[in-house]
């Protein structure tokens, strides 16, 4: 019996071990992993030409979508991309489109103009944006950036919107 309680005592202390690791490591995940980076410098070149570039992004909460016209995902996610823009633009919002490197210009202006896309619409030709901003080569990569122009989140693939809105929210919300 005394040998049980020895091998049961033994069994509690390593839970609590292993209990305390996880402990320690999600604490270092939490800390390590909000760090935040400041967006890239950038120059998007948009549809009619003019160009507007990452500092001009300050004071506002932003969504940079890396997206393609040959992406079935980009595609299916623009409705959901036009009505998270339209709910929050009068709130300090903002949303840049950045077509790929690949995606031919007159294909993107299609899209743009037949979708009438609401937001700003960039074409990267050289694909100098997507390198700068962390090697973007799968779409679509969404980035959200805060009123200070830091990176807050970064998703691949398509977003889950109802958390993107509650995050969009608490940034308008914060100074």
């Amino acid at each position: 019996m005394s040998e049980k309680i020895a091998i049961m005592n033994k069994l509690n202390k390593f839970a609590y071990a292993c209990v305390a690791a996880v402990i320690v490591a999600i604490g270092a995940y939490v800390f390590v992993g909000t760090g935040l980076t400041t967006a890239p410098e950038s120059t998007f070149i948009l549809l009619d030409g003019s160009k507007i570039n990452t500092a001009s992004l300050k004071g506002k909460v932003t969504l940079v979508n890396f997206w393609a016209t040959s992406c079935t995902t980009c595609v299916a996610e623009m409705p959901k991309m036009i009505a998270t823009y339209d709910k929050y633009k009068t709130k300090g919002f903002d949303t840049v489109a950045v077509a790929m490197s690949y995606d031919p210009p007159a294909y993107v202006v299609n899209y743009a103009e037949t979708r009438k896309l609401p937001f700003k619409v960039a074409i990267d030709n050289t694909g100098a944006v997507a390198k700068a901003w962390d090697e973007v080569k799968l779409t679509p990569t969404t980035y959200i950036v805060n009123k200070q122009g830091q990176i807050v989140k970064r998703y691949v693939g398509e977003p889950d919107f109802a958390e993107l809105h509650l995050l969009i929210e608490k940034l308008l919300a914060a100074s």
